[in-house]
């Protein structure tokens, strides 16, 4: 659609662009996306909260991660 050819328009444009200005570009959209976002939560309903209380597994896996020794690159 209309859409997709914009999009692809665009591209060789944004390609161009120093990184830094990509991440202005990037930072801009966050804004706008931001300001559009017409989602409201219901007040009449709950929504699950994650919690890391119980979650073993996870616990697991970070702690192995401390636990292995630094990239040589790190060092």
């Amino acid at each position: 659609g209309a859409l997709t050819e914009s999009i692809t328009a665009l591209l060789p444009l944004l390609k161009k662009l120093k990184w830094q200005e990509k991440v202005m570009l990037i930072q801009m959209l966050a804004v706008e996306l931001a300001e559009q976002d017409t989602t409201q939560l219901d007040t009449q309903q709950s929504y699950p909260v994650w919690t890391p209380i119980n979650a073993y597994e996870a616990s697991d896996v970070l702690t192995n991660l401390l636990n292995e020794p630094e990239p040589e690159q790190y060092q």
